[in-house]
């Protein structure tokens, strides 16, 4: 099947509408075996140093994978993606760019979705009805959230997992659903967990891994992913332009602070960690955050793909005990 690739969250619908497998690079770049070595590949090709550790993963999955046609996010994502393009573009890859309207302006967007519908060669009734069969899987992975905050049977790690991967679906429909429902049909049987603290997780998806686990090995768990969530498109929107307004990570800081203000106080959460990449601007935005947010924040920043370090973990045992005193 034709492979195309994508820099981060865009209107899914119109991939599968044309019957082509969505990539989402960043998924193909963080499960990669020697991800720490795409990474070095990009380094040695000539990325900086100082440019954010995805870009650079993203760069060197495209090149190991072989993709030969990929979506650009250039506006509502990280700024250096149109560098990024135009060095893919050098190498042979055709990339189709697509920006989220700074504005939230429907007009706008509706034009930028239909740009995209024009290179993949689909209609609008193509298009809603990949709509339908997407938000048959999307309902399925919103009962795992829900299994998560309110029934307390699903770990912050699976959350992670499931919501993420709505992105591109893993690439194949038909497997993810199957998967999706396997893992319902064994979460909804088990025990109400017992935790001590419940914990909120802002910001992109980390780059460093077995942050869930510690968290539940010392008493806490993730019961919000903010921006893994978001992926899973979760209102229940029927018009596609709309879904992707209301899709908050693309936009402006308090345009997300109002879906995170409404999740913290429905899922009784006791405490939040803001996780910031290295070298990116969204890094910023922790300030806004700390000023809109009554909760305790730790902010943890990463870089490079790696387990979770001996400092982080001091740091989270800390801020959890401060949220027990």
């Amino acid at each position: 099947m034709r492979r195309v690739g994508f820099t981060t969250t865009i209107p899914l619908e119109v991939l599968v509408a044309a019957g082509v497998a969505p990539i989402d690079l960043n998924n193909i770049f963080i499960t990669h075996p020697e991800k720490a070595s795409l990474i070095e590949d990009a380094e040695f090709t000539g990325f900086p140093r100082n440019v954010c550790a995805w870009i650079k993963g993203i760069y060197g999955a495209v090149v190991a994978s072989g993709i030969t046609e990929m979506v650009a996010v250039t506006e509502g994502d990280c700024s250096y993606t149109k560098a990024l393009m135009e060095v893919l573009s050098l190498n042979g890859v055709r990339v189709y760019p697509f920006a989220y309207p700074g504005t939230r302006e429907a007009a706008p967007l509706k034009a930028e979705i239909e740009k995209l519908m024009s290179y993949f060669g689909v209609s609008w009734d193509e298009v809603n009805a990949a709509k339908k069969r997407l938000d048959r899987i999307r309902v399925k992975v919103h009962e795992i959230d829900r299994l998560t905050w309110q029934e307390n049977r699903v770990t912050g790690e699976e959350n992670h997992y499931f919501q993420v991967c709505t992105s591109d679906m893993n690439g194949d429909l038909e497997a993810f659903e199957a998967e999706v429902d396997a893992f319902l049909a064994e979460a909804v049987k088990r025990p109400e967990r017992k935790d001590r603290i419940r914990l909120a997780f802002l910001g992109v998806p980390p780059i460093v891994s077995g942050l869930y686990d510690f968290l539940e090995e010392i008493g806490a768990r993730v019961v919000f992913n903010e921006t893994q969530r978001q992926f899973s498109m979760p209102y229940g929107i029927e018009d596609l332009v709309e879904q992707y307004r209301a899709y908050s990570y693309p936009y402006d800081i308090f345009h997300r602070i109002g879906d995170i203000s409404r999740e913290l106080q429905k899922r009784k959460v006791d405490g939040v960690i803001h996780y910031v990449q290295s070298f990116c601007f969204r890094q910023i935005e922790d300030m806004v955050l700390r000023k809109s947010i009554k909760l305790p924040i730790l902010t943890l920043e990463g870089d490079k793909p790696g387990n979770v370090d001996a400092r982080t973990k001091i740091r989270l045992e800390g801020f959890l005990e401060l949220l027990e005193d």
